[in-house]
């Protein structure tokens, strides 16, 4: 009695591109789509940015290996260290892997970019090749596509591209900065401050530009220096071209900005292209508009129907890339999404499609007119350019109302919007505000009272305060309300804690004529509405 003998399965690496499943190639499609196993990597969340990509080609019933990293940035207790920990999950892996080729099954390893070309595909090559039949099928690398997006020659002639690894020592990088024609710098994320340093240090920085997630959605473009070291995924890339540009660049960029029109109706790109910046007057007739628009602040039942209609209508969406994917998306309209410190070019650019007969909804969070897009729109609409531009702002409930809802009625009098941060005002400017307010007593709803780089203006801000207000004055300390993560809870002014405030925080300072009541159901916080003559406060002399 015979047994059949199983043929082994081929392994396929398959290369996807650098994000955007319409640069997925035409054999890859093919084989995604007729493999017995689909295989894929992710980190702990299990999030697989290479899965995404490959399941418009996916089909049902298809197994699926995911092959989770048991570490990648964090410490291991792996006796071998991180090294250690990372051979024996590709060890691990590739014997899971070889379990369905030996069955007979054929197994698409999905590699984002390029299989070969700084990608974990390699490591089950090694491990497979010698055992089963693998073939590879390249892609297009993060390196083309950012260079797409920057949209200016990377090398020409006989000029030397070096593609150097962010994880490099500063030293090594700058001194290979200084010796090429053109770089590319991967494996940004956490290194970028010392890539930073390195173009400096090289005389390089003027001419690097940063690309994230290109060709995705989510894409920016940036020049290097401007870059929020905080605020840098591990897919970006930094590009320093050989030639000059030809052409102006602007100086923030996200993705591609499609222009309106039947050939852009199914773009997957968002955009924030400042083409306005450079743009002439123009004297034809707008067909589109700007609308302004508050979302709320965190839940999408604080979002107003009048609002919810701007949306549907807009054929363009324009604001700070955390904002815009509060948005669903809808078929055919284009997002464009930029950086939260680019207000004047965001605000251009909307008109400027609006000028080309585009219906653009600048989306903000709370109120767009309070610490929002409103006032740099109807700023930037004043320039001559824009004269035939309509321009709306359609109101939004304010973080700070939000913030008060939750704790009963603080803000039940008259009180102020001061905003801490001094990017756009100098401290100086903050303070005397702060200290008039609070000799007029008069609650305070403070916004953006901190971030990663603005740490000490908090504890400045409740030291002016105390000079003014009580140390059992109350303070509500509102973060993320809305949102998945909420908390709200109140303290005395003198124990406000800076360490507990950080950019989703809002606080809310209160007034003389402020109370505090503990119930059966909670703290309650109100501002009463009424001075007795004692409790008046005297006037600012």
């Amino acid at each position: 009695m015979s047994s059949e003998v199983v043929a082994a399965g081929k392994l396929w690496g398959v290369g996807l591109g650098p994000g955007d499943p319409e640069l997925v190639t035409v054999k890859a499609a093919r084989i995604i789509t007729e493999a017995d196993v689909i295989a894929f990597h992710s980190a702990r969340h299990g999030r697989s940015i290479s899965r995404g990509i490959a399941a418009p080609y996916m089909r049902p019933g298809q197994l699926e290996e995911h092959l989770v990293y048991p570490v990648t940035t964090e410490t291991t207790d792996h006796p071998g260290g991180y090294q250690g920990a990372i051979d024996e999950f590709y060890a691990e892996a590739a014997e899971r892997l070889a379990a369905h080729l030996s069955a007979g099954r054929s197994v698409a390893l999905l590699a984002a970019g390029d299989p070969l070309f700084y990608s974990s595909y390699m490591h089950m090559h090694r491990r497979l090749a010698d055992r089963f039949d693998a073939e590879i099928i390249p892609g297009i690398t993060s390196v083309s596509a950012a260079s797409a997006a920057l949209g200016t020659p990377l090398v020409e002639g006989e000029q030397v591209l070096t593609v150097l690894p962010g994880t490099m020592p500063t030293e090594e990088l700058t001194r290979r900065l200084r010796d090429t024609d053109a770089a590319a710098i991967m494996k940004l994320g956490r290194t970028y401050p010392g890539v930073r340093q390195a173009l400096a240090d090289a005389g390089r920085l003027d001419d690097a530009y940063y690309i994230e997630r290109a060709s995705s959605t989510r894409e920016r473009v940036l020049t290097a220096a401007e870059v929020d070291d905080a605020d840098v995924p591990y897919f970006s890339i930094t590009l320093v071209p050989g030639p000059r540009p030809t052409t102006p660049l602007p100086r923030v960029r996200s993705v591609r900005a499609e222009q309106p029109g039947p050939a852009a109706a199914g773009a997957r790109t968002e955009g924030a292209q400042s083409t306005a910046a450079q743009a002439e007057p123009q004297t034809t007739t707008a067909t589109g508009e700007v609308v302004v628009v508050g979302l709320g602040p965190g839940s999408r039942d604080w979002t107003t129907p009048e609002v919810r209609e701007a949306l549907a209508e807009a054929t363009d969406l324009v604001g700070y890339t955390t904002y815009i994917d509060r948005v669903p998306v809808r078929p055919g309209q284009r997002r464009h999404a930029s950086d939260n410190r680019v207000e004047s070019e965001r605000a251009a650019m909307a008109l400027d499609l609006a000028l080309r007969g585009a219906k653009v909804a600048v989306v903000s969070s709370g109120d767009p007119g309070v610490f929002a897009m409103a006032a740099a729109v109807l700023e930037e609409s004043a320039d001559p350019r824009w004269r035939a531009v309509p321009v709306r702002v359609l109101p939004g409930l304010t973080a700070a109302n939000a913030v008060a809802s939750r704790v009963g009625a603080p803000l039940g009098h008259d009180y102020a919007m001061i905003s801490l941060s001094d990017r756009l005002k100098p401290w100086e400017v903050v303070a005397r505000r702060l200290a008039a307010v609070a000799a007029a007593d008069m609650a305070i709803a403070i916004y953006n009272p901190a971030s990663s780089q603005r740490t000490w203006q908090v504890g400045a801000m409740r030291d002016l305060l105390l000079e003014h207000r009580a140390p059992d004055t109350p303070v509500v300390l509102g973060r993320d309300v809305g949102g998945p993560t909420e908390s709200v809870r109140v303290v005395r002014l003198a124990e406000l804690d800076p360490a507990e405030v950080d950019m989703r925080t809002l606080l809310i300072i209160g007034a003389t004529t402020t109370a505090v009541v503990e119930t059966d159901h909670g703290t309650r916080v109100y501002t009463s509405r009424r001075y007795s003559s004692a409790e008046a406060p005297s006037p600012i002399r």
